[in-house]
């Protein structure tokens, strides 16, 4: 297995990430990038560097830059972003704004950059009087086995076909998920038919890092042939108990900004969304 970029480059990214999250409130890094620092191979990232005060950091054309906040307004990600669109040609590339900051919006406008997707954070900020969870006749909800692996990279597919990041979750990355000190299998809940034993109807992954009191429900997908019953709603309700027992305090969850029927669900049960909680990409036109 790769171990990703080398010290000297790692180093400085996780510096520069670290404080600009710690001043703007926000992780400029996802997770899908930093799996991607940590395990993808030196030759498949592209990294620029501005002395150690900025980096711009490039994964299948999606494009992480940030700035120290102790350097900001010297023209570091202006520079930056131009060595990027030199280097990449006519190659396609996008960028997330985490938290939707007005400097990146500053940047994306300057440079003709379309606001191309929203990410909404929803927050349920209890986990006190939660619905009881039912589960119908003909189903059931259970902990993830190891024999599931197969099934859940499936669902995913099939849930996340049209998804530009979650829908290539294969065996390996499915792995480097679980190799994270916050996986749980317990946490991992999936919905089957007890009569077509082996094949699940859907999952609902919760997360619960390691010292917080902050749960996440972190992927709900649910097998398109099984859609209409429920089942969303259910393994969501089911994981939100599990994060309450496991001493979450508060719960927070990611969807698309246009995802209309998930946004319903959610806020049925209790979710909330504030304008400020939304990440922005932006696609050079």
């Amino acid at each position: 297995m790769s171990e990703g970029l080398d010290t000297r480059l790692r180093s400085v990214i996780e510096t520069v990430a670290a404080a600009a999250r710690d001043h703007d409130g926000a992780d400029p890094l996802d997770e899908a990038t930093r799996l991607a620092i940590a395990h993808r191979d030196e030759s498949e990232l592209t990294v620029w560097l501005a002395g150690e005060d900025a980096f711009a950091l490039l994964v299948d054309g999606d494009l992480s830059l940030v700035t120290h906040p102790g350097a900001r307004r010297r023209g570091l990600a202006a520079t930056l972003l131009d060595e990027v669109i030199a280097a990449a040609g006519t190659e396609p590339l996008t960028a997330w704004s985490h938290g939707d900051h007005p400097a990146a919006a500053r940047l994306g406008s300057a440079y003709g950059w379309e606001r191309a997707r929203e990410l909404w954070v929803m927050r349920r900020s209890s986990v006190a009087d939660l619905d009881e969870v039912v589960v119908p006749e003909g189903l059931r909800v259970r902990g993830y086995r190891d024999s599931d692996a197969d099934e859940i990279v499936r669902v995913n597919a099939a849930a996340f076909a049209s998804h530009p990041e979650q829908g290539r979750m294969d065996r390996t990355q499915l792995a480097q998920r679980m190799a994270q000190d916050w996986f749980d299998p317990e946490g991992l809940l999936v919905a089957e038919d007890p009569a077509a034993e082996g094949r699940l109807l859907g999952f609902h992954w919760t997360k619960l890092p390691v010292g917080s009191r902050v749960g996440e429900v972190y992927v709900v997908g649910i097998d398109p042939a099984a859609q209409g019953r429920g089942l969303g709603r259910l393994l969501t309700l089911a994981g939100l108990h599990h994060l309450a027992r496991r001493g979450a305090t508060e719960v927070e969850l990611y969807v698309e900004g246009d995802n209309h029927p998930a946004q319903r669900t959610y806020s049925g049960l209790g979710f909330t969304h504030a304008a400020a909680d939304t990440h922005v990409q932006y696609r050079r036109a």
